[in-house]
């Protein structure tokens, strides 16, 4: 042991006679080592970085099943002075809710509010977007046919909650297939105006070139009468319903006209039965006559 250990002491002086001759350091082991493991250690940073920002894959698969579907509610009366912030602060108790939209009432009824004083635009029907069906379904079957307030003194005791899920009548039904519809009507609502409007337009062009007309035909008659010519003034005709007087007597009429023609029709009877019957005697006379001879 003691002869290997000489030996490799000597070895190392020799390496070490070598290396200062040549004019290079000696490479130290010990930091390429720990080089390699800071490497190590920083590709392992990275991996779980990106492990943690891509996430497991079976997690994914989790998340993914778990995903909430929308519900929408329907409500079918909604109180006067309600408004979707007032809905939204009532509902928002039960769940998270998305989108609100409350319908206006027709412009008609907001005519004849103003006229009788009250500035007041109310709402005839809502729909309510929850962000997990579930819980749609939970609140339109717990909150039916209950009142809308929770306190006495709220305005909106004595009103119920007429509130129904879309989808147990309307399968697959989501926001924009409402969206799309109110759009619709928005479209058919301008054609109707715009139709409206060129009706209008055309009666009010006939009726302006009426009057043009008629100021054209007065100049005409007035500058004839100037002159001294005769003018002939249009007269027009039209007939009218008969009366009943003049029913009555048009059917007593045709009542006389028909016992005439019955008369008439009698008469030619009897002249052709008298024909008949002397023509029936003188064929028996004809025929009589030549028996007797035989």
């Amino acid at each position: 042991m003691e002869r290997m250990n000489i030996e490799e002491n000597k070895v190392n002086e020799d390496m070490t006679d070598d290396d200062e001759e040549s004019g290079e350091m000696p490479k130290i082991e010990a930091d390429e080592d720990d080089d390699n493991t800071e490497n190590d250690d920083e590709e392992l940073h990275d991996e779980e970085l990106k492990e943690q920002a891509e996430g497991d894959p079976k997690e994914k698969k989790v998340s993914v099943g778990k995903t909430c579907l929308p519900g929408i509610v329907y409500l079918g009366h909604i109180p006067p002075r309600l408004r979707p912030k007032n809905m939204r602060n009532m509902l928002s108790l039960y769940g998270e809710i998305g989108r609100i939209f409350l319908q206006p009432e027709d412009r008609s009824v907001k005519r004849k509010k103003k006229k009788a004083g009250t500035k007041a635009c109310s709402f005839t029907e809502g729909w309510v977007e929850f962000r997990d069906k579930r819980v749609a379904k939970r609140v339109a079957a717990s909150l039916h046919n209950t009142p809308m307030g929770a306190r006495k003194r709220s305005r909106f005791v004595s009103d119920l909650w007429n509130i129904k899920v879309i989808v147990q009548y309307l399968h697959r039904f989501q926001w924009c297939h409402l969206s799309e519809r109110l759009a619709y009507e928005m479209t058919v609502l301008q054609q109707r105006l715009r139709t409206e409007i060129s009706q209008a337009k055309r009666e009010t062009n006939f009726y302006l070139a009426n009057v043009e007309k008629s100021q054209n035909m007065d100049k005409m008659r007035k500058k004839r009468e100037r002159k001294g010519e005769k003018i002939e003034e249009k007269t027009w005709n039209f007939t009218q319903r008969h009366t009943e007087d003049e029913i009555q007597m048009s059917r007593l009429r045709k009542q006389t006209m028909s016992k005439k023609n019955l008369l008439k029709a009698q008469d030619k009877a009897r002249d052709i039965q008298q024909k008949s019957q002397s023509n029936v005697s003188l064929l028996a006379k004809i025929f009589n006559s030549s028996k007797a001879r035989d």
